[in-house]
């Protein structure tokens, strides 16, 4: 794991809670340009990300990381304004914890993101078809035509609720309550789920402006639809895409 934070007490905080609480290998870097040379060379599992760096902000490393590859990334940050949060999650944060925060609360997010990203035991073996698209629920993949989709953590437990809910609309406030503790208004929910909706759709759709799977049903939420069988006319109830 790469914890990412310039401030030597939270770093240690942080630091020996996850060695000592969570029994996990962590390295460190108090810049983002550290940051950056030390993910290309450990690859880590997951990467704790402070906003407010030295000499880059937070924002920039998430986003030269998320280039890299779909591993989990949980800010941490004082910019608890709206804007700041929905930004991180534009950019592919996973989740975020606002400062000060409790240990415990962050050990619990590092373990949920971990079972996500499959690092932690899979809760199921179960595998799900929806048109050219399997959803492997043990492997934490995503493939089509034997070719896996590149998901983030978030993005692929969106997507499997979505798949065990085929067929039926799930509103943004039991997506986001599925994939994440903190709680949220509805109008948050709906703004944070739309990011990751649109993020999905780039990576699932044929066509992100014509989508096929992910279907916006108007008033109520969302809905993975099967594009080889015939739609009921009352689904097609698109909403212009988030």
């Amino acid at each position: 794991m790469l914890l990412v934070e310039d401030d030597e007490t939270i770093q240690r905080m942080v630091f020996f809670a996850l060695r000592q609480g969570g029994g996990i290998e962590v390295d460190l870097a108090s810049s983002g340009t550290a940051a950056l040379t030390l993910y290309q060379q450990t690859r880590p599992d997951l990467v704790i990300l402070d906003l407010l760096l030295p000499d880059m902000d937070g924002f920039e490393v998430c986003r030269s990381i998320r280039r890299l590859g779909p591993t989990p990334i949980l800010m941490l940050t004082a910019l608890a304004q709206e804007n700041h949060v929905l930004h991180g999650f534009e950019l592919g944060a996973d989740d975020y914890l606002t400062k000060p925060f409790s240990v415990r609360v962050l050990l619990a997010r590092v373990d949920a993101l971990l079972r996500r990203s499959g690092q932690r035991p899979a809760e199921t073996g179960e595998m799900i078809a929806v048109g050219d698209l399997i959803i492997d629920l043990r492997r934490i993949e995503v493939r089509r035509n034997g070719e896996p989709i590149d998901l983030t953590p978030t993005e692929f437990r969106i997507f499997s609720v979505l798949a065990r809910n085929a067929g039926r609309v799930v509103s943004a406030v039991d997506l986001l309550r599925e994939i994440q503790d903190a709680p949220y208004n509805e109008r948050e929910a709906q703004e944070i789920v739309k990011v990751h909706i649109r993020h999905l759709r780039h990576k699932i759709e044929p066509d992100k402006d014509r989508p096929r799977y992910i279907r916006t049903v108007r008033g109520f939420g969302y809905m993975l639809d099967d594009p080889t069988r015939d739609r009921s006319p009352n689904l097609n109830q698109d909403l212009p895409n988030p």
